[in-house]
């Protein structure tokens, strides 16, 4: 499976060079026609020399004369599957035709016979109905048909499956109620159903009749229900019925042996503190509970803080009755918090301060009063406390820690902050306005700063905004918006059942071989920061990236390819292999990519996770829709066809001028934006430079690190992976990219890299903001050794530095701020790295020109 298409067509070519024909009418030829009709072999290769059962992809029976196995996942099979092909495998017992872009299926496809154990559709574009004869299957033991485009109702004939244990029709478009006939399918382990289109009840007797049942996922339809239907599932241990309409009590859902509930987005009610009435639910065992979104009413459970094992808590938007906060301090293993409207009054505890493993926490909407003193909580992430009571000075530990976090806010509270204790560039990154008293909105990548006039104005506006977008999010909330969010998507159990894919694996691109050394993917962990529950491997990244296919590489650099891949729940990534190889041992890098995944500001590129797949090292990133300002600048993005697109101008801008929609039809690269992305580049290095301990050396700046996010914010990439890289980097980075490297770095006893070599190629980049020139190969004037660097600064020393504007943008804007921001760039590009400018300075240098 490591070989992926182009190698998968590669090895069936070696078994088509010598002409001896396969006989008619047997598997051979049945599977060899049907991989040359569905555009896997070439029709020109018509013959096949070796045994079927000789072929990576086909198991064979003892005798090796029949076909028992196909698993032909991830080839590139297109369009319907033909008649007389795979449909007259008599013998078939396992079949996995997974991630491809398969459209239909053939007359015959669902009489294949009744030896079919294992069945694989999913990630395919299958439309239409379940036909009746899938009844004929009578030893399926596993049916996945999840993410395709299947349509209609759940056939009565499925209750002929008596062997089917596991069941993945998830993500498709099924619509009725589930049959009665669902409940003589008793051996089910896995039951998959949700986000589809189902209504209606449950049939009666539901939870009787599975008693082997462990995972039930029913999420994102719209079932109706009470929490007595599930009594009788004995094996349960994962029961997600979000997104529905269950009504009534959950008295009956808590029991043995669950570890995930999740039951947000219903129309639960009562009172959940009477649970503990139930002796028979062992609360050490549950890992994840959601009651959020429903109608609870009166206080909490009162066995909550047995729950010693909880890592993700949600019972936001319910009636509770106003309470004091819970004793979460007998939670430890405690990752997601979130008490939003629940009526909690008093203070925040110092207990909260013993929960380090928090990531993220949001009390908002309560009746909280006293100060935050104790939220200092080292790997938090996300946090908010807006719309409460709370007073006092903000402690300066927490705002230290903001710039790296994801997202915060302390909006409407009573808190004070002087403005004379910090920086104006803390300020500004951190809160909107700089008034001694509150309230404060406070999320730095949701609005833009100006702040030097009108601020009272500007403040009002900001809370009204803010007041706005409440009451529109209440009244999604009250008219039933739950089926947009699908928030809950991701929650799902990403691997494939009894699929284990061996290997080692090997990869090529165009510059380099890279090679996992891994014998099960399975058994190889994918780690995602923010989705802790989420049990993704190696497997996954496989899948995701359709094998590290060279259609979904994006770039090629310095540390190694880099793919587009899509995880299980819709998590779009950017899968960076770090080729070298590491002297860190697992643990160590583990501890590295933490520390990395900790790193957080609005204008970088978030690191997501990690895979350490043998020797090889896996980084996993936020994925930027828009590309990297290199193809921006030089190669045209996608959807952009000539040059004359860039210069039509429909952008349009909100009272603090700032960018808020650029034309479909292409990036419309005004002045306005391009200091955008010099400005927000700079901030990113001057926060890895001065905001972080130890400070941290980019060592790679240029114009491909620096990626837009969809709202065309610059995010700069590649940061701190240095020491995972490997030996090999730091002699390669002192070399430095001949377009981007200062002149230290070509001396013999060339030092290591430091600030201000990061600071040089901020420098050649905002030349190519502003010139649209590449750093060399470009067509200059001073002759065939001239560079975008020695050009420009020649013309800026000669007071001349107009000529090197970028023709698109002369008269988008004062031609004066462009020509004092090819001075500042003349000052990153000093021979000397004393001479050059820290990038503390250049952010304020950046500001003084904003256009305005």
């Amino acid at each position: 499976m490591g070989l992926g298409l182009f190698g998968s067509i590669l090895v069936f070519a070696l078994f088509c060079r010598q002409i001896v024909c396969q006989k008619p009418n047997t598997d051979g030829f049945y599977i060899y026609d049907f991989l040359q009709k569905t555009g896997v072999i070439s029709s020109e290769a018509n013959n096949i020399s070796a045994s079927v059962c000789s072929w990576q992809w086909v198991f064979c029976d003892y005798h090796q004369e029949n076909v028992i196995g196909l698993v032909a996942s991830d080839l590139g099979i297109s369009g319907f599957i033909p008649d007389n092909t795979i449909g007259k495998l008599s013998k078939l017992e396992s079949l996995d035709l997974s991630n491809n872009k398969i459209t239909g299926l053939s007359s015959d496809f669902w009489g294949l016979g009744s030896n079919l154990k294992t069945l694989n559709l999913s990630y395919n574009q299958i439309s239409g109905s379940i036909p009746s004869n899938v009844g004929n299957f009578g030893a399926l033991q596993s049916l996945d048909l999840s993410f395709n485009s299947f349509s209609g109702e759940l056939p009565a004939s499925v209750s002929s499956l008596l062997s089917l244990q596991v069941l993945k029709i998830d993500r498709n478009q099924f619509i009725g109620s589930i049959p009665s006939g669902f409940l003589n399918c008793q051996s089910l382990v896995s039951i998959d159903l949700s986000f589809n289109l189902l209504n209606g009840t449950l049939p009666y007797g539901f939870g009787s009749a599975f008693p082997k049942l462990k995972t039930l996922n029913l999420a994102g339809n719209e079932i109706h229900g009470r929490s007595e239907d599930f009594v009788g599932l004995q094996s349960i241990t994962y029961l997600n019925i979000s997104g529905n309409l269950f009504q009534g009590s959950v008295m009956n859902v808590f029991h043995e042996p669950l570890k995930v509930i999740d039951l947000s987005q219903n129309q639960f009610e009562g009172q959940i503190s009477q649970v503990h009435s139930n002796s028979s639910f062992n609360w050490s065992r549950l890992v994840f509970l959601d009651m959020s979104a429903n109608k609870f009413s009166g206080t909490f459970f009162q066995d909550l803080n047995k729950a010693q094992n909880l890592r993700h808590l949600n019972l936001a938007y319910n009636r509770f009755s106003n309470q004091e906060f819970p004793q979460i301090e007998k939670l430890p293993a405690l990752e997601y918090l979130n008490l939003s409207q629940t009526g909690l009054t008093g203070s925040i505890p110092p207990a909260i301060s013993q929960l380090g493993s928090l990531r993220t926490l949001d009390l908002s909407g309560n009746h909280l009063t006293g100060r935050i003193t104790y939220l200092d909580i080292y790997n938090l992430q996300v946090l908010d406390v807006s719309q409460n009571n709370l007073t006092g000075e903000i402690p300066y530990s927490i705002l230290l820690k903001l710039p790296k976090m994801q997202n915060f806010n302390f909006s409407y509270n009573n808190f004070t902050l002087c403005a004379s204790q910090f920086s104006p560039e803390t300020l500004e990154s951190a809160f909107i306005g700089s008034l001694n008293s509150c309230p404060i909105a406070a999320n730095p990548n949701l609005f833009r700063r100006k702040t030097t006039t009108h601020n009272g104005l500007k403040l009002a506006l900001a809370i009204s905004l803010a007041l706005v977008c409440l009451l529109v999010g209440l009244l999604c909330l009250a008219f039933g918006c739950r089926r947009k969010s699908r928030m809950w998507v991701v929650k799902q159990q990403s691997y494939k059942e009894d699929q284990n894919i061996s290997g080692p694996f090997s990869f090529q691109t165009d510059s380099t071989t890279w090679v996992a050394d891994v014998k099960v993917a399975t058994s190889v962990p994918v780690v995602i920061f923010e989705k802790p529950l989420l049990n993704f491997t190696f497997a996954d990244l496989l899948s995701a990236t359709s094998n590290f296919d060279r259609g979904t590489l994006l770039a090629e650099g310095r540390f190694g390819p880099v793919y587009r891949g899509l995880l299980p729940g819709g998590i779009h990534v950017a899968v960076k292999v770090l080729v070298h190889g590491s002297t860190m041992t697992d643990q160590e890098t583990a501890r590295e990519f933490e520390y990395l995944g900790q790193i957080r500001h609005p204008n970088l590129v978030p690191l997501t996770g990690y895979c350490l797949a043998g020797d090889q090292r896996i980084a996993i990133y936020d994925y930027m829709e828009t590309g990297n300002l290199q193809n921006l600048l030089h190669d045209l993005p996608l959807g952009v066809q000539t040059t004359e697109d860039w210069s039509t101008d429909t952008w349009d801008e909100d009272n603090n001028n700032a960018i808020q929609n650029v034309g479909s039809e292409g990036i419309q690269t005004t002045w306005r934006i391009r200091h955008k992305i010099a400005l927000g580049t700079a901030r990113a290095l001057a926060f890895l430079h001065h905001g972080c301990s130890p400070p941290i050396i980019h060592r790679d700046v240029k114009a491909s690190s620096v990626y837009l996010d969809s709202n065309w914010e610059p995010r700069l990439s590649d940061f701190g992976l240095a020491k995972i890289f490997g030996n090999g980097l730091e002699h390669e980075m002192v070399l430095g990219s001949q377009r981007y490297a200062p002149p230290e770095f070509s001396q013999p006893e060339a030092g290591s890299p430091t600030p201000k070599s990061d600071v040089y190629g901020f420098g050649v980049v905002l030349f190519e903001l502003i010139t649209r020139k590449q750093p060399i190969g470009d067509d200059y004037p001073d002759g065939q050794d001239s560079n975008l660097v020695s050009w420009v600064r020649t013309l800026v020393r000669k007071n001349q530095g107009l000529i090197a504007i970028d023709p698109k943008i002369r008269g988008m804007g004062p031609e004066t701020q462009m020509e004092e921001a090819l001075r500042i760039g003349y000052l990153c590009t000093a021979d000397l790295p004393s001479k050059r400018p820290s990038m503390h300075q250049i952010v304020g240098l950046l500001k003084d020109i904003e256009p305005v």
